[in-house]
């Protein structure tokens, strides 16, 4: 009988890691001129871009390309890491309307193509504030659990904070602002919060 007790309990395990992984918490949204954290996570990048095309790594293995030149000139782009534990909903990091939603699944190369050895699924929502102009989100899957989520479509209204999509498992969120219509309060390293983070300030 100790092979069904073990059974019992690897079970109980993962109905207990399947509860906290698909978890939904209510967040406070945050008021004023400013644009929130679309994933729970850590920050592991931010970089500035003046290039029209940006190629984001995904963990130690993997990457996206994608285009910088559709939302400005110049761009901040801001990675976050989204671990198996954290809540992985994605939420709208502003009010706008969508004006883009374009879905990418992921590709293998040839091995000796090291460039394009490993492209990750992607998703990714355009929206357009009256403020700031277009920023973009990023939902990057990974290649064990390739499933995005996405819960918008073009043309609709969202308001900063709902809830826009979700990543099952592991994975990553990117967001590109136009650099000369920001100010950032988040650092490198930093743990953030979807719907309460804010990751910017309009200037």
């Amino acid at each position: 009988m100790l092979w069904l007790l073990i059974l019992i309990i690897v079970v109980l395990l993962l109905i207990i890691f399947l509860l906290n992984f698909y978890r939904d918490p209510k967040r406070k949204i945050p008021k004023g001129d400013n644009i929130l954290s679309p994933a729970d996570g850590k920050v592991i990048g931010i970089l500035k871009f003046k290039q029209d095309k940006v190629r984001v790594n995904k963990g130690l293995f993997g990457k996206i390309e994608t285009l910088a030149k559709d939302i400005a000139k110049e761009c901040y782009v801001i990675s976050i890491f989204m671990s198996v534990f954290d809540v992985h909903v994605n939420r709208a990091p502003i009010d706008g309307k969508i004006i883009s939603v374009k879905h990418e699944k992921g590709k293998f190369f040839a091995a000796y193509d090291l460039k394009k050895s490993l492209q990750n699924e992607k998703n990714e929502v355009i929206i357009k504030n009256n403020k700031v102009g277009k920023v973009k989100v990023i939902q990057i899957a990974g290649f064990l659990a390739r499933r995005v989520v996405c819960k918008v479509n073009k043309n609709e209204k969202v308001i900063k904070g709902r809830r826009i999509g979700k990543i099952v498992l592991g994975s990553q969120v990117t967001l590109i602002l136009p650099a000369n219509k920001v100010k950032l309060k988040v650092r490198v390293g930093q743990k953030v919060k979807a719907g309460s983070t804010i990751l910017a300030e309009l200037v």
